[in-house]
């Protein structure tokens, strides 16, 4: 009887841990949206791997190369937050060393003007939940670079089966480097239980960004793009852009700080400046807004229901799973939408094989519904763009590009996202970018290179067993997307 009581006992805590920890008040500053603002000078950046029939393949990339212009002309501040942030990756896969890139770049700027403030906020996968040690970490804080590594605990749990537990039994244990003794999944060094027993959370600050200061005012990146070896040959996109938008990213940074436990004051002292800086008088692109978390959600939703008849939508996605966005897409579908979905494969992680959840499953749902889709045609990389791109009746087009995949876990309130929507003119050049971006992608046929994407029958997938199989991991959150 006592030994039954013990159990349910432990259950009834398990349960309400599980129950509050995925419902529990954000933190405060997250959930962030920004009031529309004007657009200056903004710049889409696109990154395309291109593969040749003789098997070479080209990296035609634009978002590090612009990172690094802006870090080498900063003078005053610098603050990047971004989620993959170390040298890990296949040796010989012709890898671009990003890492190292970014670190050997924040350094020299902060060796060669000492005053200069910069913050580097990141997550803490890249020290495998501090069962390793980071070099990367450790060359900026040897040269007096802030480095804040986020604080997961205070974010809801996307996987309540099983942080339920963990915060229970193991979350006190803390984790030691230097105590390393089982092979690591996520790297080379050897690293511990504990983090592995972290790992199943399955939760990120997922945002990858940066705010500098460039000629007299303040300058700011959006994108999907990470510094890290292992995605180096990725296809992203980002935007870089100037205006009062760039405090609000700011502002949202400052919060992840604060649930970081990290001294704000310098975060503060440029949120200030940003705000008091006077705006070039110039002609503006047109508005633009910041949103992290669900308020990407919120955006998505909106742009996807306001679509008519013969207005157009075009997306292309890493990971597409989250529910309400797929019903909203086939509403959109039988609303006469022109919709086209460019999808990854989901085959390829890092050198391992996926078995294309979540996106074939409901690439299946959505074709049945009559989507137009095509796959990114990748060989050992990924497809991690993420941009929704409407096309108004009026000529003008929203873009909403980010961090955030359309999954439960990037959009309801569980990672931390950060993500831009604007609207120009569709004869403006960011507008034209974007549309060349994503017709070069859909086409079936180039002149020299390989196709960039391939037909929805390449990579179809009817199975039953699957569809379900993703549909259990959205729901519970025992999934990686």
């Amino acid at each position: 009887m006592t030994m039954k009581l013990v159990a349910t006992i432990l259950l009834l805590i398990l349960v309400c841990l599980g129950f509050w920890h995925s419902y529990k008040p954000l933190p405060a500053g997250l959930r962030y949206q920004g009031n529309q603002a004007s657009l200056y000078s903004p710049e889409l950046l696109t990154d395309t791997t291109r593969h040749f029939p003789d098997g070479r393949s080209v990296l035609e990339h634009e978002v590090f190369d612009e990172v690094i212009r802006l870090i080498n002309q900063a003078e005053q501040f610098i603050l990047i937050d971004m989620f993959l942030y170390n040298s890990v990756g296949p040796k010989d896969a012709g890898l671009r060393p990003l890492a190292n890139q970014l670190t050997q770049a924040l350094i020299k700027k902060k060796t060669a003007s000492p005053d200069i403030d910069i913050v580097v906020i990141s997550d803490p996968i890249n020290t495998f939940y501090e069962g390793t040690h980071s070099p990367v970490f450790e060359a900026l804080k040897s040269a007096g670079i802030e480095l804040v590594v986020t604080r997961l605990e205070p974010l809801r749990d996307s996987n309540p089966t099983w942080s339920a537990f963990w915060r229970l039994c193991c979350q006190w244990l803390g984790n030691n480097p230097d105590g390393g003794w089982l092979p690591n999944a996520l790297g080379t060094a050897p690293t511990t239980l504990r983090s592995y027993l972290t790992l199943p959370n399955f939760k990120a600050n997922h945002r990858k960004l940066m705010v500098v200061d460039e000629n007299n005012e303040f300058r700011a990146l959006i994108t999907s793009a990470n510094p890290h070896d292992g995605s180096s040959r990725h296809s992203n996109i980002g935007l870089t852009f100037s205006g009062p938008a760039v405090a609000d990213i700011l502002r949202s940074e400052r919060a992840v700080a604060t649930l970081s436990g990290a001294d704000t004051q310098t975060l503060d002292h440029w949120v200030n400046q940003v705000e008091a800086a006077p705006t070039q008088k110039r002609e503006t692109s047109g508005v633009i807004k910041l949103l992290t978390e669900s308020a990407i959600r919120d955006q998505a939703l909106d742009i996807i229901e306001r679509s008519q008849a013969d207005e157009a939508l075009d997306i292309a996605m890493f990971y597409l799973s989250h529910r309400s966005t797929i019903n909203a897409l086939k509403a959109a579908q039988q609303r006469g939408v022109n919709i086209r979905l460019l999808l990854d494969a989901n085959k390829d992680a890092f050198g391992h094989e996926k078995n294309g959840i979540p996106n074939r499953p409901v690439a299946n749902e959505l074709s049945r519904a009559g989507v137009a889709i095509r796959w990114c045609n990748t060989h050992g990389e990924q497809c991690h763009s993420k941009l929704i791109s409407y096309t108004r009746a009026d000529g003008h087009l929203e873009i909403l590009l980010g961090s955030a995949n359309l999954t439960r876990r990037n959009l309801d309130d569980l990672n931390l996202e950060s993500d831009i929507w604007l609207t120009v003119p569709g004869d403006s050049p960011i507008a034209q970018k974007a549309i060349r971006f994503f017709n070069e992608h859909w086409k079936s046929n180039t002149k020299d290179s390989l196709p960039l994407s391939l037909p929805y029958s390449e990579w179809a997938d009817s199975s039953r067993l699957r569809y379900w199989q993703y549909r259990i991991m959205e729901a519970t959150g025992l999934s990686t997307f």
